[in-house]
């Protein structure tokens, strides 16, 4: 396996751009199964699961007709419906919890699919339950294979119906999205997950002939349609790259500019790290961030101490709050993050409390982090990556800290930033792949 060397202290100075969106490429690239027409897609993250993703297509006999690294046009008219059961499938998809965006154009298109047990990050449970019972409202039938690990669903025709999601997942309304949009009449999604990855699948599907209204709000109305036909795509840029590079250049004191940061579909990020104390400046679809040598946290009106927590869509994404929570430990003030979606993810604390970092892990889902205000610098120590975000969290405290620090297990920074050492060394950082 592969490592980062990180040598950290470096002012960094440049601009760099955000990659394309991770989440929403695994759906994106998902909906290329819902027709026969070749699909182009552009601004594609270059990333581990993107491409592991597009590899299980191929295999599935989808021809894939790679522009650049960033374009690809997609034609899935000769699809081998039987490989989804295959034992190659499942060990590949093992790796990928994306895979499991393939079930509904499956279902909806070809009348049955597969579902092997999630894999990805390790960061709590990610049950499948919304997906499941969604299309089990839709009219599917499913069985799990205990021997081989995954769910078996089939359905000779789809047809609408009203369904109130039990959480608004994101992949779980996608999904259910995809394989509605082939059901015979009307499906109502109340409590759906309103993300900008959820909307621009429901634009793209919609440029494709499918009739989606109430797209960004939490109520979706799917009238299904006979067919669906090509399209061009574009992808958003990556939001949560975009936080955080905010968050790099604040703890590195750097002189940074996001360009084509994608403002508009940022919601509450930036808001979150000027409670932070962060300074920058938006000036078009730029983000400016000046070098800071101080950030003070933003306490409440009655003087209480700032809280930061996850929430569904308008609110604050938690794939940014291992970035705040590092951020944090060298503010002025204190702050208590609260991930409640999953129980596992602030488990990479205790790397940060060994560089130095005063944090109170409260139980798996609270820590309150006391800033240190720069009065005592981080110091590089040896450390593994845990998920992908954890990952991204610990190589920021690496570019700031005292002295020589080693990220071991980077395939799971890999999975979701693309050539990321190559891109921070254009701006100064001190950052090599051993």
């Amino acid at each position: 396996m592969s490592s980062f060397e990180v040598r950290g202290g470096n002012k960094l100075i440049g601009e760099i751009t955000p990659q394309g969106a991770k989440n929403e490429a695994l759906q994106i690239l998902s909906a290329v199964l819902l027709t026969a027409d070749k699909i182009t897609v552009h601004n594609i993250p270059d990333i581990l699961d993107v491409n592991l993703l597009i590899e299980l297509l191929q295999e599935m006999n989808v021809k894939v007709e790679r522009i650049n690294r960033h374009t690809c046009i997609f034609q899935a008219d000769d699809v081998n419906i039987n490989y989804l059961a295959s034992d190659s499938f499942r060990k590949k998809s093992g790796k990928l919890r994306g895979a499991v965006m393939l079930a509904g154009p499956m279902l909806a298109r070809f009348k049955k699919a597969y579902i092997p047990k999630p894999g990805g990050d390790k960061i709590g449970r990610r049950r499948l339950d919304t997906h499941i019972i969604g299309f089990e409202k839709l009219g599917a039938k499913f069985e799990y294979d205990e021997a081989h690990g995954y769910f078996q669903l089939s359905s000779p025709q789809l047809k609408g119906t009203y369904m109130l999601l039990d959480e608004p997942s994101v992949t779980g309304t996608a999904n259910i999205t995809m394989a509605a949009v082939l059901a015979a009449g009307t499906t109502t999604i109340y409590n759906a997950a309103c993300e900008p990855y959820v909307q621009q699948l429901c634009k793209m599907l919609n440029s494709m002939g499918a009739k989606i209204s109430g797209v960004g709000s939490n109520l979706l109305v799917i009238e299904g349609v006979e067919k669906l036909h090509g399209t061009s795509h574009t992808m958003l840029p990556d939001m949560i790259e975009v936080g955080s590079f905010i968050g790099l250049a604040a703890m590195t004191q750097s002189e940074i500019t996001i360009k084509n940061a994608g403002v508009e579909q940022l919601g509450l990020i930036p808001e979150k790290f000027q409670q932070l104390g962060i300074d920058f400046k938006i000036i078009g679809d730029d983000i400016f961030i000046p070098s800071q040598e101080y950030y003070e946290v933003q306490n409440y009106l009655d003087g209480g101490i700032l809280t930061i927590y996850d929430h569904p869509w308008p609110g604050f994404t938690p794939d940014l709050l291992s970035i705040i929570l590092v951020i944090a430990t060298q503010a002025k003030g204190s702050v208590l993050i609260h991930q409640k979606m999953f129980e596992s993810r602030l488990f990479f604390v205790d790397k940060l409390i060994d560089m130095g970092a005063q944090i109170i892990l409260c139980d798996p889902h609270r820590a309150t982090v006391i800033g240190l205000g720069r009065k005592n610098n981080l110091r590089g120590i040896t450390m593994s990556s845990p998920d992908i975000r954890a990952g991204q969290a610990l190589l920021i405290a690496a570019l700031s800290a005292d002295g020589k620090s080693i990220i071991q297990n980077i395939e799971q920074i890999d999975r979701g930033y693309q050539y990321i050492d190559e891109r921070l060394r254009k701006l100064g950082a001190d950052i090599k792949r051993v």
